[in-house]
């Protein structure tokens, strides 16, 4: 089964049954955008490592407004190739960790990699850390468990923050 028919059905029983997900792109339209739930108070995210799709779900009751969830292999032979040096300003090696926190912050943020991902700031540790995102607000996030060879980071973005629209 495809990861994205996996990243949906895993969805659909995290949410309640009268939600309807769409993830259109801001630019061409086309159904590989930010997932948007209707139907429901509830904000979703999706990534995916390799084979595997990760999801998170959050309620608006519980005061989020947004979420962003980054899954990342800890070893991808792709990336590596390309290599991280740099994407996050200077000339020095990023983790993949650090990589991680700053991408689940951008997709909370709504932007994503519209935004440079150099001028994002993450402050904390593994159990909650701060990432402040240029023209938007502080965003909260922790790591979260993940299988061996892999390296998840969540954000969200609380109600009352300063919220940037897509």
């Amino acid at each position: 089964m495809p990861r994205r028919d996996i990243a949906w059905t895993l969805l659909r029983e995290l949410l309640p049954a009268r939600a309807r997900l769409r993830n259109p792109c801001t630019r061409c339209g086309g159904p590989h955008g930010a997932i948007m739930v209707e139907g429901a108070p509830s904000v979703a995210g999706v990534s995916y490592a390799g084979d595997l799709a990760v999801v998170a779900v959050a309620h608006r009751a519980d005061g989020v407004s947004a979420i962003g969830i980054d899954a990342e292999l800890d070893l991808d032979p792709r990336r590596d190739a390309a290599g991280l040096r740099g994407v996050l300003g200077g000339d020095r090696d990023v983790s993949v960790r650090e990589w991680t926190r700053v991408e689940a912050a951008l997709k909370a943020d709504g932007r994503g990699l519209r935004v440079d991902p150099a001028l994002v700031r993450v402050d904390g540790d593994p159990d909650g850390w701060i990432a402040r995102v240029p023209g938007g607000g502080g965003i909260m996030g922790w790591d979260a468990a993940a299988p061996a060879g892999v390296t998840i980071s969540v954000a969200v973005l609380r109600l009352g923050s300063s919220e940037v629209s897509c």
